[in-house]
């Protein structure tokens, strides 16, 4: 089973499209540190993925404190305080995969060697493992949530996808 550490984005986008439950089944297991779990349930109250990831918490999703709140602070220079919290737990647990979405803190991932993946890239890997049917329009869906995805984007989806 690999070890997999998201961060609040894309718990938040898979849950507004109804498509949460396929973190479980492509990784069994998610990891969370406390201050996505702030972010989704505590501070998201009433808005997609509270509610979802609330009730997950102890069966699929697990919260993990971070050791190190110096590195923390250190990462907040430049990241949330989510993905700060990831990325400190990822230097701790080693995990096989780390799902994040904002530019900064994935290239700051990279640099670190640790694999990522995003909300888009779940999709697809879903689509691919057989979860899901038509990946393109749960990505039209999920702009219409509000999700940025770019134009140039959005066109080499659809060629990858050959839509």
């Amino acid at each position: 089973m690999k070890k997999v550490i998201s961060d609040a984005s894309p718990l938040i986008a898979l849950s507004s499209i109804s498509q949460l439950e396929v973190l479980q089944r492509l990784f069994q297991k998610i990891i969370i540190p406390e201050a996505v779990y702030y972010e989704v349930v505590e501070e998201g109250r009433d808005r997609a993925g509270a509610n979802e990831v609330k009730s997950a918490v102890g069966k699929w999703i697990e919260i993990e404190k971070v050791s190190n709140s110096d590195e923390v602070e250190a990462l907040r220079a430049i990241l949330d305080y989510g993905e700060a919290e990831v990325i400190a737990l990822a230097q701790e647990l080693k995990p096989d995969l780390l799902i994040l979405d904002n530019r900064e803190p994935r290239i700051f991932a990279g640099h670190l060697n640790f694999e990522v993946i995003g909300t888009i890239g779940i999709i697809i890997l879903a689509y691919e493992k057989g979860f899901i049917d038509n990946p393109y329009k749960k990505i039209l869906e999920l702009r219409e949530k509000g999700f940025y995805i770019g134009d140039h984007l959005l066109e080499k989806i659809k060629k990858y996808l050959d839509v």
